[in-house]
């Protein structure tokens, strides 16, 4: 007993401080919601009325009709898999572009006023020219993904590199390692912070951007399923997707941190 009594402290404490704040707040939002939707001539659904109109969704999330009329499930995991696709390409573009401006001054001199003007392009817009070159509407999705994720991972990891202490590299030096083990043993690891502050932005603007994609793409697909539920008038479903759009975006964002701080545990130098 004296033994888990520290345990089932800590578990009381974590309870008390992470869990009751936001479930009190969300309890307060849903009553504003519901009584400021309550009235006849309200346009939008109460939550007590979202939640009996998609008792179907929310119990079937992964039913299968053929075609788009897929659950809510498997529609979600079609948005994964291009968000996966495009994140990688994103992700391994960025990074390497971004220890490139990030070591040579030339490199930054003569890209970086490049990036900087089509990063400022909204992901729609790279929409149709996907399109036009790709003629099919996924790899045009995953297209978009990767133009409008791979900023950020290239600006952050430019900074990390660029702001590597000058004692680390005294160190690569002395001990004369050659590039990969330099890249590998000094560069990632210090560099590790502005790297995955880059990755926490660009999946949340991959989230972002395939959902808006997936509404003018069409097929199966979360932002699809938006855009089929406002033209069939299904407010409450459309609440429903946002919901879960919300979640899967948030854990998104836990799971990149999560790596990122195991990552830079285990190479901290």
């Amino acid at each position: 007993m004296i033994q888990t009594a520290p345990f089932i402290n800590s578990i009381k404490e974590n309870f008390v401080t992470h869990i009751v704040p936001p479930t009190v707040v969300l309890l307060f939002l849903l009553l504003i919601w519901q009584a400021a939707c309550s009235h006849p001539n309200a346009t939008l659904p109460t939550p007590l009325r979202v939640v009996q109109d998609t008792s179907e969704l929310i119990l079937r999330p992964f039913y299968d009709e053929g075609g788009t009329d897929k659950g809510m499930g498997w529609q979600i995991l079609a948005s994964l898999e291009r968000v996966a696709y495009g994140f990688t390409l994103s992700v391994i573009a960025g990074i390497a572009l971004g220890v490139l401006v990030g070591q040579s001054t030339w490199a930054m001199r003569g890209l970086d006023p490049i990036f900087q003007v089509l990063r400022t392009v909204p992901p729609l817009a790279w929409l149709p020219i996907s399109l036009a070159g790709f003629q099919n509407s996924n790899p045009s999705a995953i297209f978009v993904i990767f133009i409008t994720a791979i900023w950020p991972i290239i600006i952050n990891t430019s900074v990390g590199i660029r702001n590597i202490p000058a004692d680390y590299r005294n160190v690569a030096a002395v001990l004369k390692l050659n590039g990969f083990e330099y890249f590998h043993r000094i560069m990632l690891p210090a560099a590790a912070p502005y790297i995955f502050s880059g990755l926490r932005i660009g999946i949340g603007l991959s989230w972002l951007a395939i959902v808006a994609a997936e509404m003018l793409i069409g097929g199966v697909g979360i932002g699809f399923f938006i855009w089929d539920a406002w033209n069939s008038s299904l407010i409450s479903d459309i609440v429903l997707a946002l919901f879960y759009v919300g979640i899967v975006g948030f854990f998104l964002d836990r799971i990149v941190a999560y790596a990122g701080r195991k990552i830079a545990r285990s190479n901290n130098i």
